[in-house]
């Protein structure tokens, strides 16, 4: 195949800026008037003469040559170049009248008959255009084709109509017909990189146009409306169905009987081709590398208008990242990332989109993409297989809170459960949690619970909603199986990254696209970007999101392995199942996977990646189920850039609270609730709980030591009471005081120190005291002690009393009168003194201090061992006595001896000694060191009384020693 002409054609390009008048100028006048008329049906007169007043000068070189269109990254630099010249050329006398026929039925039948523009397939298309949609059919003849492909873009505008068909008229008046056809045939695209009807019957037939037969003939002129779609090669049903309509339109216009119709028709559009091997086939491309993403862009461009990509010099700005496509490339065509079974046609397709923009950045079309068929099955686009758990996000929880408003603390009841046709789900592992939120539901990927709330939201609404995100399900009718992907439609890659990508960007759904810019030859150019539509609310995507980010952090998810170190990823893996039926007919063993997905995001990106094996048969092996993770946090990671890599912003009307797990409704966690009961779950601002749990918050315990000491001036009691909280219980509590008056309970007071004082004390009632600790939602058991208050004019206070002949003496609190004092443990005496820390009380009876002592008409000495009756106790130092000595670290106590504490002390008859308490009946009682005779009250400094002395720390000495 060669470029260089014959030197007939030589010869014939002398001549062609040669003016040559076929017809009368009259007659074309008619036509160009005729021709304008029609135009003016969808534009008036005067914008059509300004459109065709803007059209380029016909050039000769691009009439003969067509220009290689080239790809773009995002950065502006050119990746690929497309349509490379690859032709032979023929001439029109050497053009067999068969395949001239061929093509004239099926592109310009009146090609012979027009001048340039067709008024009647013009007005035909015209009224087509108006009932059915504008671009429903089209009227352009073989001149404009020429003109169009030579000098004008593929944009179905009136602007371009316009001039198309200015010059399709002084085309003719410069051209003969035949030159024109001529053009065409050289000019025309027949998909491998192949241009000119010539070259094609040697690339397909290895024959010249003269030696094919009726049914390659119209093969051939039947692949320029669509080369690549009617490639023989990737496609030979497309490419049979439209070779049999090229037979049937040269029938119906008489070219070709029925008989050779029918013919020709039964032949296998294979019959005749050329066995080549995919080494063989002619590449689009002359640059190495990004075949999926490029083949993307040449089908996008065909959806966008009528381009013809490969000879139009289009130049076409996409949104490709070339470093992300190469690292695609390297985790699927190499080992270097993954180490792929070496046995086996494992597969993978992968989609990575900017999370904000839905840009595709980069395509896995498959392992080894591109080697064996060009433009081949792509595993990211064209691989459409059930998505598993990986829908339960978009189908299932998103539309659930949109419409519900749920927390993420949402209860559902994982139980079993039937189908409404029959039939029992079960969850992967084939137990059931009862009551689990929603959240635990996703991360774990519980199956019963993801069908319930689709049930509970309505499948119809659901559907609806993830058609909102870009989910195609061809008219399907979802069951309950659908929200754990059980459904006829499959789907992709690129379908699972936009839906996904839309929860990362705030509910903000964008198409994913790949052309930002088409520029035209002619300067001309068309941008392209894909508008946000809200698919949901920010705060339903923001929650989904959060429950979504656990699936990669909890220990227990099932996404652990995507995790990416130092990034933000929130995600969602997916496994399929066979059927019963499917397992036994194909000798399948029990668990089998056909498919494994994983879908997630950052703020930056969005990547989703399908594995599996292209015959359905093959299942995958348990490891062979976590590669599709491997495979997105390996990308992720690459392409991720520390600089944006920021977390997802939190709404305003949604709160985060620690929630204590297992309250339903939902409690708010006490300071009591163990860390490992505390869950952090996100609610709507005005539907937020304000309950606290109070399973683990401790009882308040009960105020102790109680304890009445009255005052005799002014008729009134002071209640003190100790009160020992639990440390890490840092409530505050106030203390509620009853009375009960000879059986009559009334309120006194609250409290939030540790006395209080009551006034109007009357004689001869007997009073009970009520104290209990209170806090909000919570009270203490009550402490009480009792007071009974007899006629005597014996009562001394100042802080300070005695009764029965006796001496009370403590620092802090004293009780008397047949009433009890109650320490911090427990005392008890018959006709004895009760005492705390510092009390003392008397009445023939002894002082007892910290710990437990009783006596009746005895002496209970307490930290060290001491007792005595007519009998001697001595202690640390030495101490003496007549007739007896009670000596004692602390307290001491003596009934007609001598209690002797830390520091040296001698009493006549009896005294009572020690650093804190002392008591005795008939004695002294003495604050720190004191002696009495004939019961005197002393307070804590030196003191002297009638037939006694008091010395203060170091010595206390007696009558006669």
């Amino acid at each position: 195949m060669e470029n260089s002409k014959s030197p007939k054609q030589k010869k014939k390009q002398k001549h062609l800026n040669k003016k040559r008048s076929k017809s009368s100028l009259f007659i074309k006048t008619l036509w160009l008037i005729g021709g304008l008329c029609l135009v003016c049906l969808v534009g008036s007169g005067s914008i059509f003469a300004y459109y065709a007043s803007q059209a380029p000068e016909i050039n000769e070189e691009a009439l003969i040559d067509p220009i290689p269109s080239e790809i773009l990254d995002k950065n502006g630099n050119v990746v690929a170049r497309l349509g490379t010249k690859h032709r032979e050329l023929i001439e029109y006398e050497d053009l067999p009248s068969q395949v001239e026929q061929a093509v004239l039925a099926t592109e310009d039948e009146r090609f012979y008959d027009h001048y340039g523009i067709d008024p009647i397939r013009l007005g035909k298309a015209v009224l087509a255009n108006i009932t059915e949609g504008y671009g429903s059919e089209g009227a352009s003849t073989i001149t404009q084709q020429v003109i169009k492909r030579s000098f004008l873009t593929s944009e179905k505008t009136l602007e371009r109509k316009a001039k198309e068909a200015w010059l399709a008229i002084k085309f003719e008046q410069n051209y003969s017909k035949k030159e024109i056809l001529e053009f065409y045939l050289n000019k025309t695209y027949y998909s491998d990189n192949i241009y000119g009807i010539e070259t094609a019957a040697h690339y397909y037939y290895n024959k010249s146009l003269d030696e094919l037969s009726l049914a390659q003939v119209a093969l051939l002129a039947g692949i320029p409306q669509s080369p690549n779609n009617y490639n023989p090669y990737d496609s030979p049903e497309k490419a049979e169905e439209r070779r049999n309509i090229v037979l049937s339109l040269m029938h119906q216009h008489n070219k070709i009987s029925h008989e050779q119709m029918e013919k020709a028709q039964q032949v296998s559009v294979t019959k005749g081709i050329v066995d080549r091997s995919s080494e063989e086939r002619t590449h689009l491309t002359k640059d190495k590398g990004f075949d999926a993403f490029i083949d993307h862009v040449i089908d996008q461009l065909d959806e966008q208008g009528d381009y013809n990509i490969y000879e139009e010099g289009l130049r076409i700005h996409t949104t490709l990242d070339p470093k992300a496509q190469a690292h695609v490339e390297k985790i699927l065509d190499t080992e270097e990332v993954i180490n792929y079974p070496n046995d086996k046609p494992f597969q993978a397709g992968i989609t990575l989109l900017d999370t904000q923009t839905g840009a595709i950045r980069a395509i896995g079309g498959g392992r080894n993409y591109g080697s064996e068929v060009k433009r081949g099955f792509n595993f990211a686009i064209d691989n459409q297989r059930q998505p598993g758990s990986v829908i339960k996000p978009i189908l299932v929880y998103a539309p659930a809170i949109e419409k519900n408003k749920w927390s993420t603390a949402h209860i559902i009841d994982d139980e079993p459960i039937e189908y409404e046709d029959g039939g029992e789900p079960a969850n992967w592992d084939g137990e059931f949690k009862g009551d689990i939120t929603i959240r635990e539901a996703l991360w774990d990927s519980r199956n019963i619970p993801a069908i319930k709330v689709f049930n509970e939201t309505g499948h119809d609404y659901a559907t609806e909603f993830a058609k909102g995100l870009g989910m195609n399900f061809n008219g399907e009718t979802l069951y309950e199986s659908a929200a754990i992907g059980g459904m006829t439609t499959g789907t992709s890659s690129m379908e699972i990254a936009g839906a996904y990508a839309a929860l990362g960007n705030e509910g903000g759904y964008n198409e994913p696209y790949v052309i930002k810019k088409i520029e035209f030859r002619d300067g001309s150019s068309k941008e392209y970007s894909t508008k946000k539509n809200t698919a949901m609310d920010n705060s339903t995507a923001f929650m989904v999101t959060d429950m979504l980010k656990e699936v990669v952090k909890n220990p227990q998810a099932t996404g652990t392995t995507a995790a990416v170190p130092g990034v933000e990823v929130a995600g969602k893996t997916g496994t399929t199942n066979y059927t019963d039926e499917y397992m036994k007919a194909n000798d399948i063993a029990e668990g089998g996977t056909p498919d494994s997905w994983f879908a997630g995001y950052t703020t930056e990106y969005t990547a989703a990646i399908w594995t599996g094996y292209k015959d359905r048969k093959h299942p995958l092996t348990n490891n062979e189920t976590r590669i599709s993770q491997k495979i997105f946090s390996n990308l992720m990671e690459k392409v991720t850039n520390e600089e944006d890599n920021t977390d997802f912003n939190k709404p305003n009307d949604i709160v985060e609270l620690d929630i204590e797990e297992g309250t339903e409704p939902a409690k708010l966690a006490s300071d009591f609730t163990p860390d490992g009961s505390v869950t952090k779950e996100l609610f709507f601002e005005n539907d937020k709980p304000s309950d606290e749990s109070n399973q683990f918050v401790p009882s308040l315990p009960v105020p102790s030591n109680l304890t009445t000491n009255y005052h005799s001036n002014d008729s009134s009691i002071t209640l003190r009471w100790d009160y020992y909280q639990d440390e890490q219980d840092d409530r505050s509590v106030t203390f509620d005081i009853t009375t009960s008056v000879d059986g009559n309970e009334r309120f006194i007071g609250s409290t939030e120190s540790e006395e209080l004082t009551i006034n109007n004390i009357e004689q001869g009632k007997d009073y009970t005291f009520y104290v209990q600790a209170s806090t909000t939602g919570d009270e203490s058991s009550k402490a009480s002690v009792d007071f009974i208050l007899e006629n005597s004019d014996d009562k001394q206070d100042d802080d300070n009393q005695t009764s029965d002949d006796s001496s009370n003496q403590d620092d802090d609190n004293q009780t008397s009168g047949d009433s009890s004092n109650q320490d911090d443990d427990n005392q008890t005496s018959d006709d004895s003194s009760n005492q705390d820390d510092d009390n003392q009380t008397s009445g023939d009876s002894s002082n007892q201090d910290d710990d437990n002592q009783t006596s009746d008409d005895s002496s209970n000495q307490d930290n060290d061992n001491q007792t005595s009756d007519d009998s001697s106790n001595q202690d640390d130092d030495n101490q003496t006595s007549d007739d007896s000595s009670n000596q004692g670290d602390d307290d001491q106590t003596s009934d007609d001896s001598s209690n002797q504490g830390d520091d040296d002390q001698t009493s006549d008859d009896s005294s009572n000694q020690g650093d804190d308490d002392q008591t005795s009946d008939d004695s002294s009682n003495q604050d720190d060191n004191q002696t009495s005779n004939d019961s005197s009250n002393q307070d804590n400094d030196d003191q002297t009384s009638d037939d006694s002395s008091n010395q203060d720390d170091d010595s206390n000495q007696d009558d006669g020693n």
